[in-house]
C-alpha cells in the first residue's frame, strides 16, 4: 500500500493542510473522500471540500433528505462553491480547539482565507440562530486581489425536487421547495438566478484587508427572512461558535502522547453527535462505497447503540461524563424501560423503523450503486448491544455517576433479558444479511452484560438475582472458551464451529473478556495479523470466504487496525504499538479526519465520511499506550478454561 502523506507526527504535529491544486472555479467531478472536511451545529452538518465547494448536506437533521448532494452524483446531486476564479492552491486547518474550518486559496494574484462553519444549535441563550439551522463562509482578503466566483445550486430531496426563486438585491437569494422548506442565501455579492439550471451564480473580488460574508439560513417552512446586516451577524456567530467549542474541548483531561490527534478526534465525535437527544450518528454520510463501483454503500446517518456506546468509552476515558448520561437517559426512554424492545439502531430522535431504499437517480459517488437512505439492520438481532449498554453504565459509574432506581431497574431487566436469549444466534457486529449464526463477539458481550450487571448490583448494593447471573456469567464464558476457540488454528474464529478468522475477536481484551497476555488470545492476535492483514493494515474479515450476504470487496478496516494498535500494547510490544499507530496516524486526512476504511492498493479513503468507529478507536489507541507508557504490561496472568 502507498501510504498518504502524515497527517500528524508522533508527538502530536500540528495538523496543517497540505498545498493542494484546485482547479479555480471549474467543476472537477468527485473529489476523493478525503478531499473533504466537517462542520456541523450539533443537529445536522455538511461537507466541505478542498475545492471550496460544500456537496454534502441534510436539514434539518443528519438524516434528512439532502439538500447538497454532489458527492453522490456530480452532475445533478446540488453543490455551494465558492472558490478563486483562476487556479490556486488550497490549504486547510481548523481553527485551534474548534471545528471552524479555514481554507486559504493562493493564486497567481493574491490569496484569500475562507471560515466556514455552522453555528451550534444548543449552546445557552444568548446565541444568535437564524432559522433552523445557518452555514457561515467568511472571506478574508490576505494578500493581493483574488477573483472569487459563488455558484449556489441546492437540490432539495436528493435531488428530487425543482427549487423556485426570489431575489432581493442587495440582500441574497431564495431558494425554496414549496412551502416546505427554504435556503437563503445573504450577501453582499450581486447574485444572477438562473431558474433553468436552478443556480445563482456571482462574481467579487476580495482585496487584502477586505472582508466578504455569505451567510445561507435554513428554514423548514419557507418563510421569508432577510438580514441586512449580515457582516455584523457573521463576526457575532464566529465569536460565538468559537467560544461555545473552546469551551468544550477545554473540559478535555487527556495531556498524553498524541494530544493533538485526540483532541481533533473528540471534537470530530462531538460533530456526530445529535445535541436534543444525545444519540450519535456513525458518520455524516450515506452510500460512500467501502469498494469503488461495489454495493457495500449504506447510510450511517443512525445512531447505533454499538457505535454510540463505543464513542462514550472513548470520551469517558477523556473526561466526559454528562454525555454519557444524555446517552442512558436516551436509551431508557426508546426502550421504555423494556429491554426486549432495544434494536440495533435508531433514528436520532429514538425512531424505530428505518426502512431501507435505493435511490436509482442517483449515480453514486463515482459511479458506485445503489444510492441507499436508510437502513435494513435496524430490525436485525445483534446481540452484543446488551453488552455495549452494560459496559456504557459500568464506566459511566466508574467515572463517578450515580446509578438512579429507574437505570438499574431497565439495567437489571436487560441482563435478565440476556440470561434468556444468549444462547440464540443472531447477525453479528457486522450485520451479516446471510443467516444468523453463533458469533464470538455476540457472546462474548452477552458475558459482558452480566459481568457488568454482577459487578454493579456487588459494588453499588443494588437488588438483583445474582444466583442466576453468576450461573449464566460461568455458562457463557465456559461455552465461549470451549466452543469459539479453535485450537487446530490457534485462534478465535468468527462465530463457533468454523475456521474464519474476524478482526472483532481483538475486541475482546478490549472488553476484559480475556486477557490479551494469554496464550490463546496473543495467538489470536498473530493469527489475525496473519492471515487478515494486507500491508501490515487489517480488512474486518476475508469477504471472499464469508457468505454474508452482500458479496463484493472492501477496503482494510481502520477501526481494527487501532484496536491491533491497543492488544500489541497490552501484550507489552510498544514499539510494535506505537509503530502501527503513528503510521496510521498517516493515513489522516490534512485536518485529521478518517473514513471507515482505506483503499489497499492507494491509500485513499473509503466508505462514510468521517466514521465515528475510525475516531474512537484512535482515541483508545492512544489512551491505550499512554497507560503502556505509565505501566508497561505485566507477565501474563493464569484464566482458567
Amino acid at each position: 500500500m502507498e501510504r498518504m502523506e502524515q497527517g500528524a507526527g508522533a508527538s502530536g504535529a500540528v495538523l496543517a493542510g497540505r498545498a493542494g491544486e484546485v482547479d479555480g472555479a471549474a467543476d472537477v467531478g468527485y473529489q476523493p473522500i478525503e478531499d473533504y472536511a466537517l462542520i456541523g451545529d450539533g443537529v445536522t452538518a455538511a461537507l466541505v471540500g478542498r475545492d471550496g465547494s460544500i456537496d454534502w448536506a441534510c436539514f434539518p437533521r443528519f438524516d434528512s433528505p439532502s439538500a447538497f448532494a454532489r458527492v453522490l452524483d456530480a452532475g445533478g446531486g446540488g453543490h455551494w462553491r465558492l472558490a478563486p476564479v483562476a487556479p490556486c492552491t488550497a490549504t486547510r486547518r481548523y481553527l485551534p480547539d474548534t471545528n471552524i474550518l479555514a481554507t486559504t486559496f493562493t493564486t497567481a494574484e493574491g490569496a484569500v482565507e475562507i471560515l466556514d462553519f455552522m453555528p451550534p444549535r444548543y449552546q445557552g441563550a444568548d446565541m444568535l440562530v437564524l432559522g433552523d439551522s445557518a452555514i457561515v463562509r467568511l472571506v478574508r482578503g490576505l494578500r493581493g486581489a483574488v477573483a472569487l466566483r459563488c455558484h449556489f445550486a441546492p437540490r432539495f430531496d436528493y435531488a428530487r425536487a425543482r427549487a423556485t426563486w426570489r431575489t432581493q438585491p442587495g440582500v441574497g437569494v431564495r431558494a425554496a421547495r414549496g412551502g416546505r422548506e427554504s435556503l437563503t442565501l445573504h450577501t453582499p455579492v450581486p447574485l444572477a438566478v438562473d431558474a433553468e439550471r436552478g443556480a445563482a451564480t456571482g462574481d467579487s473580488t476580495v482585496r487584502a484587508g477586505e472582508e466578504v460574508t455569505f451567510l445561507l439560513t435554513y428554514r423548514e417552512r419557507s418563510t421569508l427572512l432577510w438580514h441586512s446586516d449580515t457582516a455584523t451577524t457573521a463576526a457575532r456567530l464566529l465569536e460565538q461558535t468559537a467560544a461555545y467549542w473552546r469551551a468544550w474541548i477545554g473540559r478535555c483531561a487527556y495531556a498524553g502522547p498524541y494530544r493533538e490527534m485526540v483532541r481533533r478526534g473528540a471534537l470530530t465525535l462531538k460533530l456526530l453527535d445529535y445535541a436534543p437527544t444525545g444519540a450519535i450518528v456513525a458518520a455524516a454520510t450515506t452510500s460512500l462505497p467501502e469498494a469503488i463501483g461495489g454495493r457495500r454503500n449504506w447510510d450511517y446517518r443512525y445512531s447505533w447503540l454499538r457505535d454510540t456506546a463505543f464513542t462514550l468509552y472513548a470520551l469517558y476515558g477523556l473526561g466526559y461524563r454528562r454525555e454519557g448520561e444524555a446517552f442512558l437517559d436516551w436509551i431508557v426512554e426508546v426502550a421504555r424501560g423494556d429491554p426486549a424492545r432495544l434494536q440495533a439502531l435508531y433514528g436520532v430522535a429514538g425512531e424505530r423503523e428505518i426502512a431501507e431504499h435505493e435511490l436509482p437517480h442517483l449515480e453514486g459517488y463515482r459511479g458506485s450503486r445503489p444510492v441507499r437512505i436508510g437502513n435494513g439492520a435496524y430490525d436485525q438481532r445483534q446481540l452484543d448491544i446488551y453488552g455495549e449498554v452494560l459496559d456504557c453504565a459500568f464506566l459511566f459509574h466508574k467515572h463517578g455517576g450515580a446509578i438512579s432506581g429507574e437505570l438499574w431497574d431497565f439495567l437489571r431487566a436487560v441482563v435478565d433479558h440476556v440470561c434468556t436469549v444468549w444462547t440464540e444466534p443472531d447477525q453479528g457486529i457486522w450485520e451479516v444479511r446471510s443467516g444468523p449464526r453463533h458469533f464470538v463477539y455476540s457472546k462474548a458481550l452477552c458475558w459482558v452484560a452480566v459481568d457488568r450487571g454482577i459487578t454493579l448490583a456487588r459494588r453499588c448494593g443494588l437488588p438483583a438475582d445474582l444466583d442466576r447471573w453468576q450461573a449464566v456469567y460461568d455458562a457463557i464464558r465456559e461455552e465461549l472458551l470451549r466452543e469459539g476457540y479453535n485450537a487446530e488454528i490457534g485462534a478465535f474464529t468468527q462465530a463457533y464451529g468454523v475456521r474464519e478468522l474476524d478482526a472483532a475477536a481483538l475486541a475482546l481484551p478490549l472488553r476484559k473478556v480475556i486477557p490479551a497476555t494469554d496464550p490463546r488470545m496473543a495467538s489470536t492476535i498473530d493469527r489475525i495479523v496473519a492471515g487478515l492483514s494486507e500491508d501490515g493494515l487489517l480488512h474486518r474479515y476475508a469477504a471472499e470466504d464469508v457468505d454474508d450476504g452482500v458479496g463484493g470487496g472492501e477496503g482494510v478496516f481502520l477501526m481494527c487496525s487501532f484496536w491491533l494498535v491497543e492488544c500489541y500494547a497490552l501484550l507489552g510490544r510498544l514499539d510494535e504499538a506505537r509503530a502501527l499507530f503513528e503510521r496510521l496516524l498517516g493515513y489522516a486526512n490534512d485536518v485529521g479526519l478518517y473514513a471507515e476504511e482505506l483503499d489497499p492498493e492507494t491509500g485513499h479513503h473509503l466508505g462514510n465520511f468521517p466514521q465515528a468507529f475510525t475516531h474512537v478507536a484512535l482515541i483508545n489507541a492512544a489512551l491505550t499506550l499512554d497507560r503502556a507508557r505509565i505501566a508497561p504490561a505485566g507477565p501474563p496472568p493464569t484464566v482458567a478454561g
